[in-house]
């Protein structure tokens, strides 16, 4: 679990709560069904309208990242790397079929098959290369999913705080209506501005993160295995690599 993500969601939310108390409020000063209809409904809307059904998928499916990312362990990657370099010196590259079979990354089998396969360094660092720039191209896009709804929700706040202005405005004749009316309106900016750079943006901040070092992995990754077509000495493959982790 990422820790950090954790302690800044409960800080986000006592940002507001604990602020809105201290100002002699409650909870229920915060509530608003037509103010979260407006911005959050009308920033799922807007979000649907410019995202591609797959990638929308794919970035539900990342939300999970920001609390628990994927275990990413480097230096346990450079000893399988380093143990299959050593397996390919000694025996030949056909000695990293049964690794290949059994590896569940896909990227990795990938990678190790073709080196079974006996395909040149420069084709294998190619054709990696092309799924790793197509992979991250694609999680990015998904992370800006919620970059998006970052974008879209101050402004759907404002839209329903004009909204609930113009009802007071019609209940100007009633100044019982007045003060409780413009609270209820500004309920909606809350939402929009709170929502958008306490939850919303940095997620897909976090998740550029994640895919960031995901690519980091992944390009050591193609250095090692293109490192053992090449047949480079085991040990300089793993100091080669270690320069990845820093």
């Amino acid at each position: 679990m990422d820790l950090l993500s954790i302690i800044g969601f409960a800080l986000g939310m006592t940002a507001i709560i604990g602020g809105e108390m201290l100002h002699g409020g409650g909870v229920s000063g915060l509530l608003g069904g037509p103010a979260a209809t407006i911005v959050f409904v009308g920033t799922s809307g807007a979000i649907l309208l410019q995202t591609p059904m797959k990638t929308f998928k794919h970035a539900l499916g990342m939300l999970r990242w920001v609390f628990k990312p994927p275990s990413l362990d480097g230096a346990a990657l450079i000893a399988r790397i380093v143990e299959w370099s050593n397996a390919a010196r000694k025996q030949g590259l056909l000695a990293l079929e049964s690794a290949a079979e059994s590896e569940p990354d896909h990227f990795l089998k990938k990678g190790l098959q073709m080196l079974v396969d006996g395909a040149e360094p420069d084709v294998i660092r190619k054709t990696l290369d092309v799924e790793l720039n197509n992979r991250e191209h694609f999680d990015l896009a998904s992370a800006k999913v919620f970059e998006g709804m970052g974008i879209y929700a101050p402004t759907m706040g404002i839209i329903g705080a004009v909204m609930g202005l113009m009802e007071v405005m019609a209940n100007l004749a009633d100044p019982s209506k007045l003060g409780p009316g413009i609270a209820a309106a500004f309920i909606a900016t809350i939402y929009g501005i709170a929502s958008a750079n306490l939850f919303f943006l940095p997620m897909a901040s976090k998740l550029k993160s994640v895919v960031g070092d995901q690519t980091r992995v992944r390009e050591m990754t193609i250095e090692g295995l293109v490192s053992i077509s090449q047949g480079e000495n085991p040990r300089n493959i793993e100091a080669k690599l270690q320069g990845y982790l820093h």
